[in-house]
């Protein structure tokens, strides 16, 4: 299967892929940038949608890489998957120090900011990252979130999926929410919440990216994100985020 990648892509861009030779893309929900469409935890190809799903499909077709898309759950089942079976990718994945060496990166895709979130009418706020030892703090097991307070030293109470966090902030179980802007406002607004309210800035961005095993050839890489390029440069890239993200206000 490498050799087969290896050769083709040297082919011309609109070429397709024999079928044995697709890569396998796997994301999860985490809109606006990746969702299936009916909100389940299981979907494939066209029922995924969401901002950076349209990234690459657009990114792999300029590349003339032909794939499959599926949408799964739990993440670190899909994250462990691609870490060891080539030509495996895993999108939208947060690029830091500890992932750097374990894939192969195309992006980046998009970018949030990691914040605190307090409930509806809740005066707490936080000058400085330390003062969250002094509160009780939800996040999202086994995400970037999570890991970004783990690597801080700060206990928290994981969820298997971030959304339950706002009944945990509405319930007054927990004192704050450690999660993405603006993945936050989709997820309230998709359960009728207002008010929500960011209560500090723990990181002001973070990028996501296309993680793509190690194993697989380098040259597949190298054209996607001469694609990615190609796309921020005639302004693809800004338009099909700008057109998603809205939804998330």
């Amino acid at each position: 299967m490498a050799v087969s990648l290896l050769l083709i892509i040297g082919q011309s861009h609109a070429e397709a892929f024999p079928s044995h030779s697709r890569m396998v893309l796997m994301t999860e929900n985490f809109p606006p940038f990746n969702m299936s469409a009916d909100g389940k935890n299981f979907s494939r190809d066209a029922n995924i949608m969401g901002s950076n799903t349209a990234v690459i499909r657009e990114m792999f077709k300029r590349a003339g890489i032909p794939y499959h898309l599926s949408l799964r759950f739990p993440w670190d089942r899909m994250y462990n998957l691609v870490l060891e079976k080539e030509n495996y990718a895993l999108f939208s994945v947060t690029l830091n120090d500890t992932r750097k060496p374990d894939f192969q990166w195309v992006g980046p895709l998009s970018s949030t900011r990691r914040v605190f979130v307090a409930a509806p009418g809740s005066t707490l706020t936080l000058t400085r990252l330390e003062e969250a030892h002094n509160y009780r703090i939800g996040s999202y097991r086994n995400a970037s979130s999570g890991a970004f307070l783990e690597k801080n030293g700060i206990p928290f109470s994981s969820s298997l999926r971030d959304q339950e966090n706002i009944s945990k902030l509405l319930d007054g179980r927990i004192d704050f929410w450690v999660t993405n802007d603006p993945v936050f406002h989709y997820y309230a607004a998709q359960q009728g919440v207002s008010g929500l309210r960011v209560a500090f800035v723990a990181e002001a961005e973070t990028y996501q990216y296309l993680a793509i095993n190690r194993n697989t050839p380098e040259a597949v890489t190298k054209r996607l994100q001469e694609s990615l390029d190609e796309m921020s440069a005639d302004g693809t890239l800004q338009r099909l985020q700008t057109s998603f993200l809205k939804s998330a206000q």
